[in-house]
């Protein structure tokens, strides 16, 4: 991981990930024998305790941390552990990601959108997802439905009502790296479970400012990859009065003609008479409203699309 900095808390992409692979040992050591034997459990599933003195440790509680806002002075990283790749197993799950990573490349035109991700949910629920994989899927415990899949958050504060405190008064949350490809919007209350197309590879709630993926039932043993797993305390959590609801703003709506014109600053005219055309097709109904997306993403690019979106968004 390059560097979990605060811009990077809501998407971060993964280009060095030779740190988070590495598979030496480090000691399990505490001064807590209760948290060593709370701990056992992790260990067993190729889940390694990072020190408290090592570089990895410090990025990924800052970013937690800073993840958490303003309820970050109530939250007390207890521990974060790394998945190790140790066994044949592990090493076989990590390889694959790898191979299906590779695979959404060549299909996207060189770029597999990967993300970081987090997933929040009891300690049993995790220990079982480390040693067999995802296998339950279950509708979030708070807020709306966006499909039917594993939902991961690129900011750990959205997906923390997921966890559930143990015995010993833990909450437990996965970082994971992420496959996301293609993404489509998933309306609130939908209970799509699958893609609607072979264009798309995964769901999201908003394009513009994403607060969850949809990661598909098919998809979530081959396109999510957990890295890291940190425990942490929040009392504020464990009183569900305290947590505020907030109602998601639904996703802003352009105006076509407000588009074209910024389009038209920085695009040839060539290409401006190109997407005018598809878009003549598209009110004709000549083509879909998808086929026009995908080709309107095909001579804008999807960097520049999204930036002159925020764009007008922002002029709003």
């Amino acid at each position: 991981m390059d560097q979990l900095r605060n811009d990077d808390q809501v998407s971060m992409t993964l280009e060095k990930h030779e740190m988070l692979l590495s598979s030496d040992s480090e000691a399990e050591s505490s001064s807590d024998p209760t948290l060593n034997k709370h701990f056992r459990s992790f260990k067993r599933n190729e889940m390694i305790k990072i020190e408290e003195r090592d570089i990895e440790n410090d990025l990924i509680k800052a970013s937690f941390l800073s993840g958490m806002g303003q309820r970050a002075e109530d939250v007390e990283v207890v521990a974060i552990h790394k998945n190790s790749c140790s066994t044949i197993l592990g090493q076989a799950r990590s390889e694959s990601f790898r191979i299906y990573a590779e695979a959404m490349r060549k299909k996207c035109g060189g770029e597999a959108n990967i993300k970081y991700a987090w997933f929040g949910s009891s300690k049993d629920e995790i220990c079982k997802i480390m040693s067999h994989g995802f296998s339950i899927i279950m509708e979030p415990k708070s807020g709306y439905c966006f499909g039917i899949g594993v939902h991961l958050y690129p900011a750990n504060l959205d997906g923390a009502s997921s966890t559930v405190e143990d015995d010993s008064g833990l909450r437990h949350m996965l970082l994971c790296r992420v496959i996301l490809g293609n993404m489509e919007v998933i309306e609130a209350a939908s209970t799509q479970s699958q893609p609607t197309s072979q264009d798309f590879d995964s769901g999201v709630d908003n394009y513009l400012a994403p607060k969850r993926y949809i990661i598909w039932p098919t998809y979530m043993n081959s396109h999510i990859f957990p890295n890291f797993l940190v425990c942490f305390k929040s009392p504020l959590l464990g009183n569900s009065s305290t947590i505020k609801k907030v109602q998601l703003k639904p996703a802003p709506r352009i105006k076509f003609n407000d588009l074209l014109h910024v389009l038209s600053k920085f695009l040839h005219p060539s290409r401006m008479i190109l997407i005018s055309k598809y878009f003549e097709e598209f009110q004709r109904n000549e083509i879909s409203k998808l086929v026009f997306g995908r080709k309107l993403r095909q001579i804008v690019g999807d960097t520049s699309l999204i930036k002159s979106c925020h764009d007008i968004v922002s002029k709003h």
